[in-house]
């Protein structure tokens, strides 16, 4: 890549950020667009290949301070109209001379900028290890009060049977020719370079002439895992828990990946959840509701309480039992949420029967229904 290339190239556009982004908003779209295009996940896609390395040339930049001021200032002089083909007589015009290939010798304005392009020859770094996510199922009670449970993870890892090499058993990969062993290549014009990784070795910096028959010189292979993990209290149905560096290995040292657990919670036949509280419906008489008392209501796990009914509740009435929900991450629990419901018998014989009708009789001038038609009747 020439240095006109260089700045002409917009890595924001290319990360899909604004140019004002913070270095926080950088890193997130970088790593989802990582973990999208990486090689690992589009085996045999050269596009995605492509599309990947284009990223990560992007983060290099834009994610170091310094690197990012230079290349904005840079395309803010070049890249952006400062100097354009053809000067004011309309003849062309050298980029090249500009970064100092001119006759009169010096290096120009290039030596500016000489630290944004001249980075080539750097060793191979630590390569941090894939994200992975995967899903558990919990009991309702689980998701309540937290858990551990077991997980089986299956994540890249360093080739067994190689230790990582990619060569075959008896052999050993060699250091590769275009970027002798530095993982990285320096393309430009002139007296200026971009260091990018080298295609030959895919920025490894050696090469495998016999490769090894179980990761196929790759130097990566797939490995099983069971972890114990534990998941807090109080998560709830579909969120997604970050464990740090629980992931894929790195790659030459590099720090593992994280590992992402989507949640799933079973439903339970009594209980039921909002946010931090818990949820009960429990029946009730029409004596119970018409004169009020006590009632007795069940917790999760726990002994039950009792509440004060107050007279004349209405069916669907919600009473709150403090401290009996769900878990907070502070260690705090929420609230029982109690909604009654009368119940209506369906069968009435003998004295219970009597005692209805009498009751009927004796509140038969009171009609419910007088402010529902009243107010039909004035709209």
């Amino acid at each position: 890549m020439s240095a006109k290339d260089y700045v002409e190239k917009d890595y924001y556009k290319v990360l899909g950020v604004p140019k004002d982004a913070t270095t926080a908003e950088i890193k997130k779209t970088y790593r989802k667009l990582a973990r999208e295009f990486h090689p690992d996940a589009n085996k045999g896609d050269a596009k995605a290949e492509d599309r990947f390395k284009d990223i990560s040339e992007a983060y290099d930049v834009l994610s170091d301070d310094k690197r990012r001021k230079e290349y904005d200032e840079a395309r803010s002089l070049f890249g952006n109209g400062g100097y354009r083909a053809g000067g004011p007589q309309g003849g062309s015009f050298d980029f090249g001379d500009l970064f100092g290939n001119s006759p009169q010798g010096g290096g120009g304005v290039g030596d500016i900028f000489g630290g944004l392009f001249n980075r080539g020859g750097r060793q191979p770094q630590p390569r941090r290890g894939a994200d992975v996510e995967t899903e558990v199922t919990l009991a309702f009670e689980e998701a309540v009060d937290g858990a551990t449970v077991p997980l089986r993870m299956t994540s890249q890892a360093a080739c067994r049977s190689c230790s990582g090499t990619g060569a075959k058993a008896g052999t050993t990969p060699r250091v590769c020719p275009t970027c002798v062993g530095a993982g990285t290549v320096s393309r430009g014009q002139g007296a200026f370079a971009l260091s990018e990784p080298c295609r030959d070795c895919k920025g490894r910096g050696m090469l495998v002439d016999d490769p090894c028959t179980v990761c196929h010189g790759s130097g990566r292979a797939s490995s099983a895992r069971t972890m114990q993990v534990r998941i807090p209290a109080g998560v709830q149905d579909g969120q997604r828990i970050r464990l740090k560096a629980k992931g894929a290995q790195g790659e030459r040292g590099g720090q593992p990946g994280d590992l992402y657990v989507t949640v799933h919670v079973d439903t339970h036949p009594v209980f039921g959840r909002k946010a931090d509280n818990l949820t009960v419906t429990v029946p009730i008489t029409f004596p119970e509701a018409a004169l009020g008392g006590t009632i007795e209501v069940p917790t999760l796990n726990g002994p039950s309480v009792k509440l004060k009914l107050p007279a004349g509740s209405a069916n669907g009435l919600t009473m709150r039992a403090r401290g009996k929900g769900a878990t907070r991450t502070d260690g705090t629990r929420g609230d029982l949420l109690v909604t009654v419901e009368v119940v209506v018998p369906k069968h009435l014989e003998g004295d219970a029967l009597e005692a209805l009708e009498q009751y009927r009789e004796a509140t038969a001038s009171d009609d419910p229904r007088a402010a529902l038609f009243k107010a039909a009747e004035g709209a």
